[in-house]
């Protein structure tokens, strides 16, 4: 299966909102988180079944909805129904290899993006969808497995830091979009750092093993633009998005996190554009180390032609060759290879091709 693509099979033929699974199962049961808050009370609980967190939908209070796994399709199109969630909404939260985008309906926002962790052992780079419906006054999330990534968001709001308590629903959507892209750029330089790396190792020992880096870090560099493009371009269409559902205050927020996306798209062009540069390095190593090689032999070769001709002279079967029957015939026959040898690499040398 190719990382890009989910198998659709199971979903081949059917109607438009049907709900079917796509994905794998990431969790054993699904699991629903609770935070209702405003400037004076906060209630975080877990719940076992979303009709016992159906009443949070009717409070004037900011309400985050999350829940864990999405395997279980019962629990999906019970949330769905209790907050009267549109069925290619639910058919979309279900289907895990979607494109980041944003959708607008009557009363909801909704959104879908990857959040990415790094994996520094195998150098790899994995992924989970994460979509979010914005109402009026709550949020839902659907993640496909637990995880730490929006830890620091809710930290903030136990402990009453920064504006969050304060302010509305949309700040909220707006602080979990910018833990998911901080979190891309966390990659990217971790990832850059090791890109910036190897240049010192492609100059000193251009080896089979750098290239086998180069050639990952490219695959990765790749998977990170095909996630962080897309995000950035529902980004960009949510801050510019005229609807109630975003108040004025929460405005500036949105286009500083649309330059954030923006940095991180032109950062990994940056290090795409390194990688190349690098592979072209590298090659070019390898030629001039194969030059170099050639090089010698070629001189070699040359001294050799003329030390072989002599040679081959006085090898032939020739009864009557003069200079055989000299007494010192075989002292004058070395003295003169040598010094044919030595004349060459003197030429050689003039010519600075030594």
């Amino acid at each position: 299966m190719a990382r890009f693509l989910k198998n659709k099979d199971a979903a081949m033929g059917k109607a438009p909102g049907e709900m079917i699974f796509i994905g794998s199962q990431k969790v054993q049961q699904a699991t629903l988180h609770v935070i209702d808050y405003d400037r004076e009370h906060l209630t975080e609980i877990e719940i076992a079944d979303i009709k016992e967190g159906r009443h949070f939908k009717e409070t004037d209070t900011v309400t985050w909805i999350n829940i864990n796994g999405l395997h279980e399709t019962d629990v999906i199109r019970d949330v769905g129904q209790a907050f009267g969630l549109h069925p290619l909404v639910i058919e979309d939260i279900l289907n895990t290899g979607q494109r980041p985008k944003m959708e607008e309906y009557d009363d909801t926002l909704f959104f879908t993006l990857k959040i990415m962790t790094y994996d520094e052992k195998e150098e790899r780079i994995h992924n989970e969808q994460l979509s979010m419906v914005l109402g009026r006054t709550f949020l839902l999330t659907f993640q496909e497995r637990p995880g730490d990534v929006f830890e620091p968001v809710r930290e903030r709001i136990r402990k009453h830091k920064g504006r969050i308590r304060g302010v509305g629903i949309d700040y909220l959507a707006y602080a979990l979009l910018d833990t998911v892209v901080d979190k891309y750029i966390f990659i990217i330089e971790r990832i850059g750092e090791q890109i910036e790396e190897i240049e010192d190792e492609i100059l000193e020992n251009p080896t089979p093993a750098i290239l086998a880096k180069i050639n990952t870090y490219k695959r990765e560099m790749n998977y990170v633009r095909k996630t962080i493009r897309p995000a950035r371009e529902f980004i960009l269409h949510l801050s510019r998005l005229d609807s109630d559902l975003i108040d004025d205050p929460t405005a500036p927020f949105l286009k500083d996190l649309l330059d954030l996306a923006t940095q991180a798209v032109e950062v990994i062009d940056t290090y795409r554009e390194m990688l190349s540069d690098h592979l072209n390095i590298f090659n070019t190593g390898i030629s001039n180390r194969l030059n170099e090689i050639m090089k010698v032999l070629t001189i070699f070769s040359a001294i050799f032609i003329p030390l072989t001709f002599i040679a081959g002279i006085y090898g032939t079967n020739f009864e009557y060759v003069p200079e055989l029957h000299f007494r010192y015939s075989y002292f004058i026959f070395w003295v003169v290879l040598l010094g044919v040898a030595v004349t060459m690499i003197r030429f050689f040398k003039r010519r600075n091709w030594l």
